[in-house]
């Protein structure tokens, strides 16, 4: 289990359940994307009140899927797409459920070096190069999984002090550095488009 712990700049008790809910973590992931991140990783924490529990992945692999839809869309909706997001969760569950024992943290668990735990990560549904390179950064900097070579398979997102992604930010201070360099490459990217 992990000997850190996650301090997103989010409500105490969502920060407490990433830390200690491997598949809470995956779907804050899963969340990151289209929306803030405070909203992404938050979002695990509000679904569990909903279902008036923390779910495992068994439990989303087999929820109703327009169920679980309705859950996600429900006033204040879980993320900006909540049909597409409920589908894209439950997706990456019946991964964790067929190839990990429904246990995300079975995920990086026994994984032999960085290489084979971005590889892993990113055949989750939904993770391109770069979401698997910033949760194998998050994971290495935040969460205690550290296999030999993961800075490297992070690539960037795993450079120490990098302020890059969500792997980076520890309190509102980091969090600032993480969106100025967010907005540097948005402005780059406009540059050279």
């Amino acid at each position: 289990m992990n000997a850190m712990t996650i301090s997103l700049p989010i409500v105490p008790e969502a920060n407490e359940l990433l830390t200690r809910d491997p598949l809470a973590l995956t779907i804050g992931m899963v969340l990151d994307q289209q929306i803030p991140l405070e909203k992404a990783f938050s979002s695990p924490y509000v679904l569990a009140q909903r279902l008036g529990h923390p779910p495992t992945a068994r439990e989303l692999a087999e929820f109703d899927t327009d169920a679980l839809i309705e859950i996600f869309a429900k006033p204040p909706a879980l993320h900006r797409f909540p049909k597409a997001m409920a589908t894209r969760v439950q997706d990456v569950c019946r991964v964790l459920v067929a190839e990990y024992d429904g246990d995300a943290a079975n995920l990086w668990a026994d994984v032999r070096d960085g290489a084979e735990l971005l590889r892993r990560v990113g055949s989750l549904p939904g993770f391109g190069k770069q979401k698997a390179q910033i949760f194998t950064a998050l994971l290495g900097k935040q969460y205690g999984v550290r296999p030999t070579g993961w800075r490297e398979a992070a690539g960037g997102y795993g450079e120490q002090d990098s302020y890059r992604s969500v792997a980076d930010i520890v309190d509102d201070d980091s969090l600032a550095r993480v969106r100025a360099y967010k907005k540097e490459m948005k402005a780059a990217a406009k540059r050279a488009g």
